[in-house]
C-alpha cells in the first residue's frame, strides 16, 4: 500500500495490522494489544493538550508529537480532533457507568439513586473541569459534531440513556406506563441541565452543583411518583405528546411519529 500524507490520515507505517489483533496472554491474563496501547496513549495526550491548550489550539500534529508517534498513525486511530472527542465521550460514558453501578447497588429508592448516578458523573467529569468551559463553545454549535444531539454523538448517548434505564428498572418508583418509555431520555435531558450549570460552576469542588443535584433530585422523584396518579393521567399525556414532538431524540422518539394534532402513533 502507498502511504498517504500525514495530513490524509493514512500510512503503511508498521505496527498497523495489528489494529484488529488479539490480545496477548501473561499468565492467564489478558492485555490489550500493541494497538489499544497505542490508542489509548493518543487519547489520553489529546486530552492533556486539550485542557493545557486549548481545544481550538490544539493540531492533530502536536498531539502526534507529544505521543511520539507519526501524525499518519494518529489519523488511523482517530480521524479528526472531533473523534478524539467522541473518545473521551465513550470513556466518560464507561467510567460513569462502572462507578454508577458501585453507587447504586443495594439501592432501590429512586430518589437515591437517580442522586447517586449524578454525583457519580461529577466525580467522573471533575478532572476535567476547565476542558469542558472549552468543548462547550464547539459541543453547543447544533452543527458540530461534538454536540450531545449529533449522529457522531449517538453511542455516548445510548449509553447513558442505558444508564438512566437501570436507575428506574432497579428502584421501587411506580411510574405511569405512557412516561415509563420515555423517562430514561426526560432525565437524560435533565443530566444535561445539570452538566451546563456544571461547565459555568467555579464553585470548589462545583460544590454548588452537588447541591443543586440534592435539590433538584426530590422534585423529579416526586414528580415521577405524581404521574400514577388518574387524575393527572390527562396532563401526562399532553407533556409525553409534547416531549415527542420537539425534545426527545433517542428510542422513545423512534417508538412513535407525531402527528400534526400533536398525538403519537405507534410504529
Amino acid at each position: 500500500m502507498t502511504a498517504l500524507s500525514d495530513e490524509q490520515g493514512f500510512s503503511d507505517e508498521p505496527g498497523f495490522s495489528d489494529r484488529f489483533g488479539p490480545v496477548d496472554e501473561v499468565e492467564g491474563q489478558t492485555r490489550p494489544a500493541k494497538s489499544e496501547q497505542t490508542r489509548t496513549l493518543i487519547l489520553e495526550t489529546a486530552l492533556r493538550l486539550f485542557q493545557e491548550n486549548g481545544y481550538d489550539r490544539t493540531t492533530m500534529r502536536a498531539i502526534a508529537k507529544e505521543a511520539g508517534v507519526s501524525v499518519g498513525n494518529a489519523y488511523y486511530y482517530f480521524a479528526s480532533k472531533e473523534h478524539l472527542v467522541q473518545g473521551f465521550y465513550d470513556r466518560m460514558a464507561d467510567d460513569h457507568r462502572d462507578r454508577f453501578r458501585d453507587a447504586v447497588a443495594g439501592r432501590s429508592d429512586f430518589r437515591e439513586r437517580l442522586q447517586a448516578t449524578l454525583e457519580t458523573w461529577l466525580d467522573v467529569a471533575a478532572p476535567y473541569h476547565e476542558f469542558s468551559a472549552q468543548l462547550f463553545k464547539n459541543a453547543a454549535d447544533p452543527n458540530s459534531p461534538l454536540s450531545p444531539f449529533s449522529r457522531e454523538s449517538a453511542p455516548a448517548r445510548e449509553a447513558m440513556f442505558a444508564i438512566y434505564a437501570d436507575v428506574l428498572t432497579g428502584s421501587d418508583a411506580k411510574v405511569d406506563a405512557e412516561l415509563a418509555q420515555m423517562l430514561p431520555e426526560l432525565l437524560w435531558l435533565y443530566h444535561l441541565g445539570i452538566v451546563l450549570y456544571w461547565v459555568y460552576d467555579r464553585s470548589p469542588g462545583a460544590e454548588r452543583t452537588r447541591r443543586l443535584v440534592a435539590r433538584c433530585t426530590v422534585l423529579v422523584a416526586r414528580l415521577v411518583a405524581l404521574s400514577r396518579f388518574k387524575l393527572l393521567r390527562p396532563l401526562v399525556r399532553e407533556v409525553k405528546d409534547l416531549l415527542n414532538e420537539f425534545l426527545l431524540v433517542g428510542p422513545a422518539k423512534r417508538s412513535g411519529t407525531a402527528t400534526r394534532s400533536g398525538t403519537v402513533k405507534p410504529q
